[in-house]
This record gives C-alpha cells, sequence and structure tokens, in this order.
C-alpha cells in the first residue's frame, strides 16, 4: 500500500479544512523548497555544501567569543536552520517573515543545523 495521500479534490479539500494553519504554512515552504530546487533543510548533512530556502522565524544579535553575530532561523517546512553572520549587527532586509535562499557548508553546532556567513538572496516581497 503506498504511503502517499489520495490526490482526489476532495480528500485535498478535506484534508485543507482539517489541517492547522502551521501544517498548511509548514506544507507551503516545503512545495516552495521543492519548486526553486533546493536541498530540504532535513535532508542536510554535516559539512555537506547546499543550497537551502525559507522563512526567517527569529533574527537575533548574539555575540560568539566576543564578536557581534546576527543569527536567523530558518525554516523549511521540515527542519530549522540557524544562520549566522559573524561580524554584523544587522543587514538590511534579514527580518522575521522574510524568505530567502541561502548557500553555503552546514555544519552541526550543540545539535542543531547551522551555516556560517552563507551566500544569500532576498525573495522579493511580491511572492510572499
Amino acid at each position: 500500500m503506498s504511503a502517499e495521500k489520495p490526490t482526489g479534490r476532495f480528500r485535498r479539500m478535506f484534508d485543507r479544512l482539517s489541517s492547522s494553519q502551521e501544517d498548511l504554512e509548514s506544507e507551503e515552504l516545503r512545495e516552495d523548497t521543492q519548486a526553486s530546487g533546493c536541498t530540504l533543510i532535513s535532508d542536510c548533512n554535516d559539512r555537506q555544501i547546499v543550497r537551502v530556502t525559507g522563512t526567517l522565524r527569529t533574527v537575533t544579535l548574539r555575540p560568539r567569543a566576543g564578536v557581534p553575530a546576527l543569527e536567523a532561523e530558518l525554516f523549511d517546512g521540515t527542519a530549522p536552520l540557524d544562520v549566522v553572520w559573524l561580524g554584523r549587527r544587522s543587514i538590511v532586509g534579514i527580518e522575521p517573515g522574510r524568505k530567502l535562499i541561502a548557500s553555503g557548508r552546514i555544519s552541526l553546532s550543540h545539535g542543531r543545523r547551522v551555516l556560517f556567513n552563507p551566500k544569500y538572496e532576498l525573495r522579493p516581497l511580491g511572492q510572499e
């Protein structure tokens, strides 16, 4: 038996009506990730070079070893990813709710996936 959901129009409508807002947003983010050709965050492994996309949930200024660091949590519907820009106090456009594409080498820190000083593209506001 297949693990995929039935794809009938009535079934899809019922699933949308019975799902929570968070589930719907997560599903939309996963679909966006696949459509953009990016890697799902949950599929990223330590030391892997990746290109990921998602929505910034939080943005915080948190010093690391005495150096300012702008930290943001990126979520693509599967798992969170900490994105850290070392030596930065702020970056124009990096704010909660903003969608972006980031690329670089994933590392693991305290059991969480982290992307340090990534290349990034802010998604146009009209596509959110």
